[in-house]
């Protein structure tokens, strides 16, 4: 229980801050959220800041809202994507995420999907957890077992005990340390077990497109690098026609070859972002190809297009000198 124990996450006395300083805060690290204060005007006791450490990316979050929510419209207009791995750390705080509540106590643990809505309750009383950004097309695209996300571990389960104490080793390792690298690829595979699935059963279909597409979705992540990937090949999974399935991407205003080529190019960029701290020699060609891309020029400007810069910009050093 070391983590619930760290003087620098948990502190007797949290300074107020206005609303919108803390809403700026939040959504400049976990991106679009919608805070509800109980009353308008009045400040948050807590704070939203980011942490960076062992190269990994947490939001350490703390509040008296009313809650805290994300829906689809906050979700398009969000560039990055994450598998949030959240620790409650004080108080208590319930969530809803793709149709299941929980509630969230001292200790216990629940995988979010940036991808999806979700509301934060807090009803006041005041929170504090702690949240790990993980990469979630290379959570999803490298992983050899189906898991689950919205599904809470308890504080006692041993799986969370082992989580708490991965993120308390990571949060007390620099990322120049020689086993950084081995510690991210641990807390991934640590992750994906802790949530492993019960049968990896897929949900059932109805004749709602929603449910579709979220059926749809799930099995983009899971074959996102297979060559055979295609709206053909999705429609012919679920049982629909190709047009059907068509029908219900433009009810979204996007079609399905867009939403895997995204999808693909988000897998490049964090495969990106991990070379500069591997020394393996490989191009970003073969990243790309690896992804899915047979056309590097086709892919170098769609990347340009999505992100508003080169690939081989993400590998250039940042500068700390103000222009």
């Amino acid at each position: 229980m070391e983590l619930l124990n760290n003087q620098a996450l948990t502190q007797n006395a949290w300074a107020p801050v206005s609303y919108d300083q803390w809403t700026n805060d939040l959504q400049s690290i976990c991106g679009n959220f919608n805070p509800k204060a109980m009353e308008s005007g009045k400040a948050v006791t807590g704070a939203a800041r980011r942490v960076d450490v062992c190269g990994m990316e947490f939001a350490h979050v703390s509040n008296d809202l009313d809650r805290v929510h994300r829906d689809w419209d906050d979700i398009r207009r969000d560039a990055n994507e994450h598998l949030f791995l959240i620790l409650q750390l004080e108080g208590s705080c319930g969530v809803e995420h793709v149709g299941q509540q929980a509630i969230l106590d001292v200790g216990d643990c629940i995988l979010v999907d940036s991808t999806r809505p979700t509301t934060f309750y807090f009803g006041g009383q005041f929170s504090n957890h702690l949240s790990l950004h993980l990469p979630r097309q290379i959570m999803y695209s490298e992983s050899h077992v189906d898991f689950d996300i919205a599904r809470k571990l308890e504080a006692y389960d041993p799986m969370a005990m082992m989580l708490r104490a991965l993120v308390a080793k990571i949060m007390s390792t620099s990322e120049s340390d020689a086993s950084s690298a081995n510690l991210r690829h641990l807390m991934f595979n640590a992750t994906r077990q802790a949530f492993v699935s019960g049968g990896g059963v897929m949900p059932a279909l109805n004749d709602s497109a929603s449910r579709r597409l979220q059926v749809v979705d799930i099995l983009i992540d899971r074959h996102l690098t297979e060559s055979d990937l295609s709206a053909r090949w999705l429609a012919t999974r679920i049982g629909v026609s190709i047009r059907t399935l068509q029908e219900d991407f433009q009810g979204l205003g996007v079609t399905c070859t867009t939403v895997i080529r995204d999808k693909r190019l988000r897998l490049v960029r964090e495969k990106i972002e991990q070379l500069k701290d591997q020394k393996s020699g490989r191009t970003i060609a073969e990243v790309a190809y690896a992804a899915g891309f047979n056309d590097i020029s086709y892919f170098n400007r769609s990347f340009k297009e999505l992100f508003d810069c080169a690939p081989t910009d993400l590998l250039k050093p940042i500068s700390t000198t103000a222009q």
